[in-house]
């Protein structure tokens, strides 16, 4: 895997580390990321990486509901 190294101007109010886990939320959020990986970005553990996006209500499996229903159907 190539890295990649960007630099930005952020606001008074985002700290650099605040900006690592937008990013890393966001990314793994689009499927851009895997879970390890945006733990990685995130300069999180994976429990941690975990539980910041159960605190923020972002969804860890992309199972679709249409999916669930049929299986709990069988």
């Amino acid at each position: 895997m190539s890295v990649h190294e960007l630099k930005i101007e952020l606001p008074e109010s985002l700290s650099e580390e605040e900006a690592k886990i937008l990013l890393a939320v966001k990314s793994f959020e689009v499927g851009k990321l895997t879970l390890g990986q945006a733990a990685r970005m995130a300069e999180l553990s994976k429990r941690a990486f975990l539980e910041f996006l159960g605190r923020h209500k972002v969804p860890v499996f992309n199972y679709p509901p249409e999916d669930l229903r049929r299986e709990l159907e069988l």
